[in-house]
């Protein structure tokens, strides 16, 4: 199966997870936009031997727990993932990078 099929197969299985949100996209390592919470998490994936690996790139809304809601997440995909595609996943390396929180906060000038 082509990693581009994983990697969209995982972005859309972590929506499943209550808590994640999306991240901002990059280039060279520097966020284009603002971190967005109702964007899609970025996902890449490698098949290799029979069974995949995923890095994701996610935020998690606040007050969450972020360990639980990692946990939680990198349960989900292994079992969405593998279910979906038949591959096994071997392993999840998730990168938080943003704290939402579930209310917008309005700016007010003094």
């Amino acid at each position: 199966m082509a990693e581009r099929a994983v990697e969209r197969i995982a972005a859309e299985a972590v929506t499943e997870v209550d808590g994640v949100g999306g991240a901002a996209g990059r280039v060279l390592g520097i966020a284009t936009g603002g971190e967005d919470p109702d964007r899609s998490a970025k996902v890449t994936a490698t098949v290799a031997n029979g069974c995949a690996t995923l890095a994701v790139r996610l935020s998690v809304v606040y007050p969450r727990s972020v360990a639980a809601t990692t946990d939680a997440a990198r349960r989900h995909l292994r079992r969405r993932v593998a279910e979906l595609t038949g591959l096994p996943v071997t392993r999840v390396d998730i990168t938080v990078s943003a704290l939402h929180t579930n209310t917008a906060t309005a700016r007010r000038v003094q």
